[in-house]
């Protein structure tokens, strides 16, 4: 698979920002418009997962981006091919040191409560998004090295941070740092994830109401006047409501869109041709950007502190057979954290190939580490302990077979003497574990179109318990240098050469076994148009129109 670069601009500081965040595209297919657009009617989605909680200040979950996005806007809009528009704010500057941002806001935008948006309002939710009472999972290390916001006049803001953060931009476009009124987040502080009525931004539709894992419903919001100068559709949207469904069994799911029950639905990687061969379908595609899904390894605890075990994990699994025979083509085997449309991905070319199954060589090195003695069941032990790895998982949460994908690493793993036990918990008892580090393998994907990713993964101050994703545990001194190093720099092919190092020392200090590149795979109505994707993979519905056909 070759390198595929981000793209890069030119001169000013805002171009230079937006080269940066820059991405491919990822293997899109199926976006084309079939008509004129037509106004009113009903759109419904099938997700393939619910949510535990709905304020994206809060939760770190993909679906509460891809709902969320219709009711939050942002400061600024990445779109579909990684470049920056005004939204919220009309403009902004960056100081040399990328350590202060000042915003230029629109003074035309209310909140669904009727109450006006303004630079008052972005720093209440900068503060909230801080608060350990938000006790946020994502958004504040999206925020970085934030050190407050200064309100320079109504519509005009500072945002301040203590290290340079180029990456800011990138995050200031999710919904995870997406402007809630700040009236909603003092009067429904305790109530925030519970979506519906409680979810006041100033998005294109209007929350209504949320049945938790369930559905969600939406309004247009008809006062909708300021679209990102970068969406496809301005204005309000042309559906009377959208409506979320919640559907985690895959046949369920699949079966509602062939049905008609439903007008698209996220689908598994089995239902691909299927869809693909249906007339009366539509099949979109995009690969995600950000962190592959992969095992990360705890490297704090247990026989996994031992570097020979770790690497012994990942060439006891024969990667590239499994992802071919569970995934049947559709998605590809992953060598990196980081995803190949990601902007820096993939810059050293021999990181392709850099992990081998090779179980003779996994064999020796856990000889060598102290496990060479086998128990009546052929798993190794050492001083009268089971070589015994936990990992936990939700299993309510489980997409994309990735328990047929648990269970083949199992086996392969077994065939070596390993022992890796797959623990399904309660959602209270896993966050609990993962702030804890109460694990040796921890699966994770994470989507951003950015490189700044492996910050959240491989910064040693970004624990799980601090609100990072550092769930392999890894403090080491050169790479926070490198990651720190890639936040600072403003020439690409520079910040490039930083974040490739981290990739590289991730993977050949076996804290990392990537598995697969997620792509998201949407079947679509052909009664329907207008759907889109983002820079991040993510459905957009406010331009979405039903047609007559």
């Amino acid at each position: 698979m070759p390198r595929r670069p981000a793209a890069t601009t030119a001169a000013t500081a805002t171009a230079l920002l937006i080269s940066l965040t820059a991405c491919g595209g990822g293997g899109e297919q199926g976006e084309g418009k079939s008509g004129e657009p037509v106004r009113g009617g009903t759109f419904t989605y099938a997700a393939a997962v619910g949510t535990s909680c709905l304020d994206p200040h809060t939760s770190p979950g993909d679906i509460t981006a891809v709902v969320q996005r219709n009711v939050f806007d942002s400061l600024v809009q990445l779109d579909g091919d990684g470049k920056l528009h005004p939204w919220l704010a009309t403009s902004w500057t960056v100081s040399k040191d990328a350590r202060t941002y000042t915003f230029e806001l629109r003074d035309d935008v209310t909140f669904h409560d009727g109450t006006p948006f303004d630079a008052a309002a972005v720093k209440a939710n900068l503060e909230h998004i801080k608060a350990p009472a938000t006790k946020s999972l994502y958004a504040s290390a999206l925020l970085g090295p934030y050190s407050g916001s200064k309100v320079l006049g109504k519509h005009r803001i500072e945002i301040g941070f203590s290290e340079p953060n180029i990456p800011f931009l990138q995050a200031a476009s999710t919904p995870y740092l997406g402007i809630a009124s700040p009236a909603s987040l003092t009067k429904f502080k305790d109530q925030l994830c519970a979506g519906g009525k409680y979810s006041v931004g100033t998005g294109p539709f209007r929350s209504v109401r949320y049945v938790k894992n369930d559905r969600a419903e939406f309004a247009r919001n008809d006062d909708y006047a300021w679209s990102p100068a970068g969406a496809k559709h301005q204005g309000p949207p042309l559906l009377d409501k959208l409506v979320v469904r919640f559907l985690p069994e895959d046949s369920v799911r699949s079966g509602a869109l062939t049905s008609g029950q439903v007008d698209a639905a996220a689908l598994p990687v089995t239902s691909a041709k299927a869809v693909q061969r249906d007339s009366s379908l539509r099949l979109n595609r995009r690969q995600a950007p950000g962190a592959s899904y992969s095992l990360y390894l705890n490297t704090d605890r247990g026989p996994l502190r031992d570097e020979r075990v770790r690497r012994a994990f990942q060439q006891s699994v024969d990667v590239g057979a499994l992802i071919k025979s569970i995934y049947r083509g559709e998605y590809e085997r992953a060598w990196s954290p980081l995803g190949p449309t990601t902007p820096a991905a993939y810059d050293d070319d021999a990181i392709e190939g850099a992990i081998s199954h090779d179980p003779a060589a996994a064999a020796q090195l856990l000889d060598e580490a102290g496990w060479s003695k086998k128990d009546a069941q052929g798993y190794r032990v050492k001083g009268g302990e089971r070589l015994s790895l936990h990992w936990p998982f939700i299993g309510a949460l489980v997409r994309d077979q990735r328990d047929v994908l648990g269970e083949a690493v199992q086996a392969e793993l077994k065939k070596n003497g390993i022992d890796l036990v797959r623990d399904p918990v309660e959602t209270g008892a896993y966050f609990e574990r993962y702030g804890k580090g109460d694990y040796d393998v921890w699966d994770n994907a994470w989507v951003r179109a950015d490189p700044a990713i492996l910050a959240g993964f491989y910064l040693s101050t970004n624990l799980p318990s601090a609100g990072g994703q550092n769930v392999s545990r890894t403090r080491d001194k050169q790479v926070d240098a490198w990651l720190r190093a890639g936040a600072a720099e403003s020439r690409p092919a520079e910040r490039e050469k930083s974040y490739a190092k981290v990739e590289r020392w991730a993977v050949d200090h076996a804290t990392v076994l990537p598995l697969y590149v997620p792509v998201t795979t949407i079947g679509v109505s052909r009664k329907a148009d207008g759907l889109t994707f983002d820079a991040n993979a993510w459905p957009q519905f406010a331009g979405v129109w039903k047609t007559t056909r």
